[in-house]
């Protein structure tokens, strides 16, 4: 249900009605507290898995006392999906300074996966039809990028997104491109080091292990139509240098999924929206797309 003041009941709501419950041959369940998700849409109780904790819905006012129920909707997806009882979770938006108020030691959805799973690395990607980005570093300044970046981080990001993108993408053989930092991809040295120091030899790593990998590349180039065809995914070294082009080309299509989890994680590339919430304006475009993409998943491991 993601956090209960916000959007994420529901659009969790209007997609569940969207399938009619269902997606292929899965039945789709509502994780949360029932009271809170019937009041966003005709649930039927059977379709609710719902949270010891309770949690009560004013749509735009977050409340500390509902992050219990929202932290163990999480964690009761998580063991569905770990048991193989579920396919795949689909987790709405959270809101993180009402759980870290509350003693959450995350920093979010995907940190919060990956320590319930085991995961040893979790990777963040951005999917939609005609892009998949994954940023390197995410919720850091841009300031602390530069001092951030390392080539073992590249090549572990790099592999956990060529691993993903066979196994869950069923794509047999897989490219990725690498961006640069700097402008022009540092222009040989004159506009930044990183390029040559850093991206260039784990660019150079990843292809002596048998990877095809390209980069590092300019990162304004990288992205118009025929650039596009010439990869599966594109790994870049920061936030927006991701965001910003998957939100300008696929705005209510773009999917977050967790990569290097054993379950499939996807999410709506959208926030707790509590400046809407409850006034009927939620658009659910991004979470039907992030069932959709989490059902699509769920059949490539299938095989």
């Amino acid at each position: 249900m993601g956090e209960p003041a916000g959007i994420g009941p529901e659009v969790a709501a209007a997609a569940f009605e969207h399938f009619n419950g269902r997606i292929g041959k899965r039945p789709l369940r509502l994780v949360g507290d029932a009271d809170v998700l019937r009041s966003c849409g005709a649930i039927p109780r059977d379709a609710i898995v719902p949270t010891r904790a309770n949690a009560v819905r004013t749509p735009g006012r977050p409340d500390a006392r509902n992050a219990a129920a929202t932290v163990e909707a999480i964690s009761l997806a998580v063991d569905l999906a770990m048991k193989g009882e579920a396919a795949a979770i689909v987790t709405a938006p959270i809101n993180k300074a009402v759980l870290m108020h509350e003693g959450f030691g995350f920093p979010g959805h995907t940190d919060f996966l990956a320590h319930l799973t085991g995961a040893p690395r979790a990777v963040m990607m951005l999917a939609s039809d005609e892009l998949r980005v994954v940023p390197l570093t995410v919720h850091i300044p841009i300031a602390d990028v530069p001092r951030a970046l390392d080539r073992w981080m590249i090549i572990e990001a790099a592999e956990t997104t060529l691993a993903a993108l066979k196994r869950d993408f069923a794509i047999a053989e897989p490219r990725l491109a690498v961006a640069g930092l700097n402008p022009h991809a540092g222009e040989d040295g004159v506009l930044g080091r990183e390029e040559i120091d850093i991206i260039a030899p784990a660019v150079a790593e990843l292809q002596r292990r048998g990877h095809a990998v390209t980069g590092p590349l300019p990162s304004d180039t990288m992205f118009h139509a025929e650039a596009r065809a010439r990869y599966d995914a594109a790994l870049c070294m920061y936030h927006d240098q991701a965001l910003i082009p998957i939100k300008t080309l696929s705005f209510w299509r773009g999917v977050n999924v967790t990569l290097g989890l054993p379950i499939i994680r996807t999410s709506p590339d959208h926030g707790t929206g509590f400046d809407i919430a409850g006034k009927g304006l939620a658009d659910p475009r991004s979470m039907i797309a992030a069932v959709e993409m989490a059902a699509m998943m769920a059949d490539a491991r299938a095989g």
